[in-house]
């Protein structure tokens, strides 16, 4: 169908936290909103940053989450206009048409990816916002990467600032 972006349902994955299974529908109810085809990287941030804490704390409370936010706001306004229409795919991964994933670009999908490996690397069982959060950072190309550059915010620094909390949280866990 096409008025439906995404007929998989990656946020009852039991891979996922239960926040993180939030963001995603969250991702997806706003690509569907905004009548874009696929739930992209542009989609998960937004509803990553509207929707957990740690994340927005990753951000250290800087005038550069305000920046990105608004880029994020004016997507559906403006800014994103360019990429309705489009294929996000910043070769993360190599294409593959599975019907099962259809609805989520492929960087989408890679960074999903990096997140269960991210917390499979720590031994957790289930991925977690921060665990996206770094997988976005990490692949240049993708249009999440964008957003933050345009909103001061550099991508490299992000990463390594998830470390870091990631770090700290799981000596206090």
């Amino acid at each position: 169908m096409p008025d439906q972006p995404a007929p998989i349902h990656a946020e009852n994955d039991a891979r996922f936290t239960v926040e993180l299974a939030s963001v995603l529908n969250g991702a997806r109810r706003r690509a569907l909103r905004d009548g874009d085809r696929q739930i992209d990287t542009a989609h998960l941030l937004h509803s990553l940053i509207e929707a957990d804490p740690e994340v927005r704390e990753a951000f250290d409370g800087g005038p550069q989450l305000a920046r990105v936010l608004g880029y994020l706001v004016q997507r559906s306004i403006g800014y994103g206009l360019r990429w309705q229409g489009s294929v996000e795919d910043s070769g993360a991964v190599p294409v593959v048409r599975d019907p099962a994933v259809d609805g989520w670009s492929p960087s989408a999908l890679a960074a999903m990816e990096g997140a269960l490996c991210r917390a499979a690397s720590r031994g957790e069982a289930r991925a977690a916002g921060l665990d996206l959060l770094a997988a976005l950072a990490a692949d240049p190309e993708c249009r999440a990467v964008e957003v933050l550059a345009r909103g001061g915010v550099d991508a490299r620094w992000l990463a390594d600032r998830v470390a870091v909390l990631t770090a700290e949280g799981t000596r206090h866990a």
